[in-house]
Formats: structure tokens, C-alpha cells, sequence
């Protein structure tokens, strides 16, 4: 499991792709909620504790 945190650059190149309208404004919660759902996942970055989904980009920084 990575301790990487993930930056603003890497979430709009992400955004990007998915065409996420307004994401070089978003904060970093707000964006990486919409990515998840444009992924078509549940928006839980920072709302589960004890998070076992596995693999998840986010988890590392989610819960630590």
C-alpha cells in the first residue's frame, strides 16, 4: 500500500478524463467525491473509518 498523497495536479488530470466540469475550482474533497463518482463509486473519500476497500487510490491518505 502506497503513503503517497495524492496532488491537485494528479486529481484534474483525472478529472480531465472523465470531463468533470469545474474541477480547477473544487477543493480536494469536493473533487476527489466527484471522481469517484464519475468512476462510478461511492463518493467516501474521508467518511469511512476502518475502510477495507481494496484497491482504492485514495486510501492510503483517506485513512491515515
Amino acid at each position: 500500500m502506497t503513503t503517497k498523497k495524492i496532488t491537485k495536479k494528479e486529481l484534474l488530470e483525472t478529472a480531465r478524463t472523465f470531463e468533470i466540469k469545474g474541477a480547477a475550482k473544487m477543493q480536494k474533497t469536493p473533487l476527489i467525491h466527484a471522481i469517484q463518482i464519475a468512476e462510478g463509486n461511492s463518493p467516501c473519500y474521508l467518511t469511512i473509518t476502518n475502510c477495507s476497500v481494496s484497491p482504492c487510490l485514495y486510501r492510503a491518505e483517506c485513512q491515515a
